[in-house]
């Protein structure tokens, strides 16, 4: 069902890459998410089976809510790496960055990527990046990362298999809020459907990734809700999460992670904001927009970006502070619209 040249990618090129390397290390972005986990385990997997040697490396672990998709913990955090395994990062001839072209969402592996001197691409959906020394495959109309490994593993003339297709199926329902997002075509529905064929059960996926909350996030979530503030008559939400709120509920870090888009649920909302304090200080910003408002230039006013519809950034200010330039950034992004 792959198109030639899906969202405008030279998919033959970037699979004679593949093909021409023999040791290819994947990497994603820092607080990786379903689109991220799911994206390298399938490409991982599918790349073994073509007789590669693969590894998969990123800053950080996998997230405690997404090791149902690694059981046999592919991906090592970078900290983790034996001297057996660092030594084979000397033999890779091909660097592939997914879900990211950001120094700043890299973290430890950006000192890494600086010192190699292999071909290194990219292949991301996200529009803003840095220039990371790569080749870039960007697909920004593309809904997931988990959208255009699937037509690079057709590119490289690999049946859709179930081993593929179970990380497949949550990187891009994860990065779609299950199909809810604007970001979702027939197209998106098509893979979906492929993905089924291939032995998904979308209702157990579903159990998993979204009825498996642990105490301290469904805590967490309620602390979230309970600092609650409207703005721009309702149609702005506001919220945030203090270190105080993750000792109270016992929640992690990665625990706080889309319950932004639970704000949106109030009925006249349009945008949605959320501000989690972060150990090391400063804030991680999180914008969620079911308007004309562009969430990615407004994550960019802090350094960020994303998507028209749900983008992320960090600001290093007294709450107080960070909240007013937040909120006063928003109205005013909001009025230019009407």
């Amino acid at each position: 069902m792959s198109e030639k040249n899906a969202y405008g990618i030279d998919w033959k090129k970037l699979a004679e890459y593949v093909k021409q390397a023999n040791s290819i290390l994947l990497i994603s972005h820092i607080r990786p998410d379903g689109d991220a986990i799911g994206s390298q385990i399938a490409l991982g997997r599918a790349l073994s089976d073509l007789g590669k040697k693969v590894h998969l490396v990123n800053a950080d672990p996998v997230p405690r809510n997404l090791r149902f998709l690694d059981p046999d913990g592919m991906i090592v955090p970078l900290a983790e790496l034996s001297p057996e395994q660092k030594a084979d990062l000397n033999q890779i001839d091909l660097i592939l960055v997914l879900d990211t072209s950001s120094w700043a969402q890299l973290g430890a592996m950006g000192d890494w990527i600086k010192t190699a001197s292999v071909r290194k691409t990219v292949l991301d959906h996200h529009v803003k990046g840095d220039d990371i020394g790569a080749e870039k495959f960007i697909g920004s109309d593309a809904e997931a990362a988990g959208s255009l490994v699937f037509h690079l593993i057709e590119e490289l003339g690999l049946p859709m298999k179930f081993e593929y297709a179970w990380p497949l199926f949550t990187a891009i329902s994860t990065d779609t809020g299950w199909f809810r997002f604007s970001s979702v075509s027939a197209d998106t529905y098509r893979m979906a459907a492929a993905l089924i064929d291939a032995g998904v059960r979308p209702d157990e996926q579903y159990k998993i990734i979204y009825e498996q909350e642990t105490f301290g996030r469904a805590k967490l979530i309620a602390a979230a809700l309970s600092n609650m503030e409207q703005f721009l008559d309702g149609e702005g939400i506001f919220t945030w999460l203090s270190s105080e709120d993750f000792e109270r509920s016992g929640a992690i870090p990665s625990e706080s992670e889309d319950i932004v888009n639970i704000t949106l649920k109030v009925g006249g909302s349009r945008v949605a904001l959320i501000m989690v304090e972060q150990k090391s200080g400063g804030y991680k910003l999180s914008f969620r927009s079911r308007c004309d408002l562009d969430c990615s230039l407004l994550a960019g006013k802090f350094g960020g970006g994303g998507h028209k519809k749900a983008a992320g950034a960090f600001i290093n200010a007294p709450f107080a502070e960070a909240r007013k330039i937040l909120i006063d950034s928003t109205v005013e992004m909001m009025n230019s619209l009407k």
